[in-house]
């Protein structure tokens, strides 16, 4: 696959999918692919984009909002999601999937899908987009070989706010927030499907607080997809609010290059911790 002037879409290849027999039982293969990864295993917005690909194949449109609940972390391996359409309507449908990798199911999902501006009805937006030093006068992440971070880092081009890069060095602000920009390596075009990485790929806001950086298992992902992207980077935000019992919440928002609002997202995860767990 290719987008503009030649451009090979790594990531829509990663993330590709295949019907499973002639017969519509909603059933598709796909490849978890190595390098999409955090400590070995696949990142969770990674595997959600593959399970919403199929999902979006079995429905015939794109995502409007989509929850992923993480079972048990996920290998570069193949896979399969079985998708069930619940519902479809004239202007939304509605499905859910299983991802089930090397036997197991890995993620359960449930989604609404339709048309990202179906008419033009009323709008409203309380704030603007975050305010963040322009992509150029932000440093890059650090490839993996270099910074010993997640393999990921490899497949993107994300880059912090400078004033919430404290946790890089050691140094976090004490404020568990994270802003930047995001973008696939080899500027690719990202499409409703990339929102679904990208609400999950950036460094969680808990590294800018004083607690150790370990690896925050993700329980629950909700993303909802607001409009799809201009050419450019995604301007990113991301806030912790609340630890209770072991568990944090993670806010985003992320704005296209004009300044429109294209997608939110909220997750549950588990404190870091530094052991990957077995489940």
């Amino acid at each position: 696959m290719s987008g503009p002037a030649g451009i090979i879409n790594a990531f829509a290849q990663a993330t590709g999918v295949l019907p499973v027999g002639d017969d519509g039982a909603g059933r598709y293969s796909a490849e978890i692919h190595p390098g999409w990864d955090i400590g070995g295993n696949a990142n969770g917005g990674y595997l959600m984009a593959i399970a919403g690909r199929a999902m979006t194949e079995a429905v015939g449109r794109p995502p409007v909002s989509l929850t992923a609940h993480f079972l048990r972390p996920g290998p570069a391996s193949p896979c399969e999601i079985d998708v069930e359409v619940v519902r479809s309507g004239r202007r939304l449908a509605t499905a859910r999937a299983t991802m089930m990798v090397e036997g197991k199911p890995t993620l359960e999902l449930l989604g609404t899908f339709g048309e990202q501006a179906p008419d033009d009805g009323p709008s409203y937006q309380r704030e603007g987009p975050v305010e963040v030093t322009p992509f150029e006068d932000c440093a890059p992440m650090q490839p993996a070989a270099e910074s010993g971070g997640p393999g990921l880092m490899d497949r993107l081009a994300c880059r912090v706010h400078p004033q919430d890069d404290g946790f890089r060095r050691g140094e976090p602000t004490g404020d568990p927030t994270v802003r930047g920009w995001f973008a696939l390596a080899a500027e690719e075009p990202i499409d409703a499907i990339g929102l679904l990485l990208a609400a999950d790929a950036f460094p969680p806001p808990i590294f800018n607080s004083d607690i150790p950086m370990a690896w925050v298992p993700t329980v629950e992902l909700t993303v909802h997809v607001r409009g799809t992207p201009a050419p450019g980077p995604l301007r990113v935000a991301f806030r912790c609010r609340f630890i209770l019992d072991g568990l944090l919440d993670e806010e985003g928002e992320i704005w296209d290059s004009t300044g429109a609002l294209v997608a939110q997202s909220r997750q549950l995860s588990l404190m870091p911790r530094a052991v990957t767990p077995d489940a």
